[in-house]
């Protein structure tokens, strides 16, 4: 699904998402919180598809979590029952023991911007419950993704 772009030159993981009844509110429209929901889905996918790293693995063997330290929205249009929304992933950095994602979900139109998300994941210890370096398959993955700006 991912075409591999030249040497250092910006990555993007786009997934598509149809709006289901548990997505909204009773008003037809996504609920602000279920995007936090596609965020924590499409990291996963990206994981595995994207990056190429075995997540359930990492959480259950490795004992290696991936939890969003720190999260932005911002909520530009809504998106109601039915829709299908195209959302697409950027690394915009990339640190020891932590990495720094947009993510931006649009509807049809890729103009069309419904939300935009920043997310500052921190490798932790499932054990200590304490930031960990990032292991080395995981920052050997990430360097095939840099960082960079969506232009939306």
């Amino acid at each position: 699904m991912q075409s591999t772009p030249p040497a250092g030159a910006p990555r993007h993981f786009t997934r598509e998402k149809k709006v289901y009844f548990h997505h909204c509110d009773p008003a037809g429209v996504v609920f602000f919180a279920q995007y936090l929901v596609f965020l924590n889905e499409i990291v996963q996918e990206w994981f595995e598809a994207g990056l190429t790293v075995d997540y359930p693995a990492l959480l259950l063997e490795r004992r290696i979590g991936m939890p969003t330290a720190h999260v932005e929205c911002d909520f530009l249009a809504p998106s109601t029952l039915g829709d299908t929304l195209r959302f697409t992933l950027s690394v915009e950095r990339t640190g020891k023991s932590s990495f720094h994602l947009l993510l931006v979900g649009t509807g049809p139109d890729p103009t069309d911007v419904r939300a935009r998300i920043k997310a500052v994941l921190v490798c932790t210890s499932l054990d200590s419950h304490r930031a960990v370096p990032l292991p080395d398959d995981v920052r050997t993955a990430l360097q095939d993704w840099p960082a960079t700006k969506l232009s939306i």
